[in-house]
């Protein structure tokens, strides 16, 4: 159940739901960087993680504090996602294209503002971010196939209803290893982030 290669090959068995994720994480991005429709929303978005940021960075221990706010948040809202896909998978949804609109407006602001794009891929996203940004999808793409899984159970008539216990068990299975190989992914990227972004974004 632990083996990083049980987890792997679950994620091939979902992998629509994993597209389907991309794709709306994707879709966030584009529409956070061009829509002037919710620039009042992600500005306040900004500004909450920015005094946050603030608060961290004045503290006797920022680089432990950061890691502890940064591990907690991302891990403890990454399986609450995966769980919500009980809702029919709505919050996955919200989630996965929100934080892609945070992203894409974050790139617009330091791009209108003069500021390098290339400093803040390379060193505020991609550093830490080759991990978190994946991981956040695939935690997405299980709430996803939760609320699929979910769905399927409700409409499941004759033969089909009968196999949905053993999909329903094989479900929880995937999703208690996703969970914590999750949760282990995302501490690393929070060492990382903690410390090389912090460095290089100081």
């Amino acid at each position: 159940m632990l083996r990083f290669s049980i987890f792997l090959r679950d994620l091939r068995s979902i992998r629509k739901a994993l597209l389907l994720a991309a794709v709306l994480f994707i879709a966030g991005i584009v529409a956070g960087a061009s829509s002037e429709g919710f620039e009042q929303f992600l500005l306040g978005q900004l500004q909450g993680l920015g005094e946050i940021s603030q608060q961290l960075g004045s503290s006797d221990h920022p680089e432990w504090n950061f890691f502890v706010f940064i591990f907690l948040n991302n891990s403890i809202k990454s399986v609450l996602v995966m769980f919500s896909g009980l809702l029919l998978g709505v919050i996955p949804f919200f989630f996965l294209v929100v934080n892609g609109m945070v992203i894409g407006f974050l790139v617009k602001v330091v791009g209108e503002s003069g500021e390098s794009l290339f400093d803040l891929i390379m060193k505020g996203l991609l550093p830490h971010g080759i991990i978190e940004i994946p991981v956040i999808v695939i935690a997405c793409g299980y709430g996803l196939a939760f609320g699929g899984l979910v769905l399927r159970s409700i409409v499941a008539t004759g033969e089909r209803r009968s196999g949905i216990g053993a999909e329903w068990r094989g479900f929880w299975r995937k999703l208690g290893t996703a969970s914590l190989w999750v949760v282990v992914l995302l501490l690393i990227a929070a060492m990382i982030e903690s410390t090389i972004t912090l460095w290089l974004m100081s």
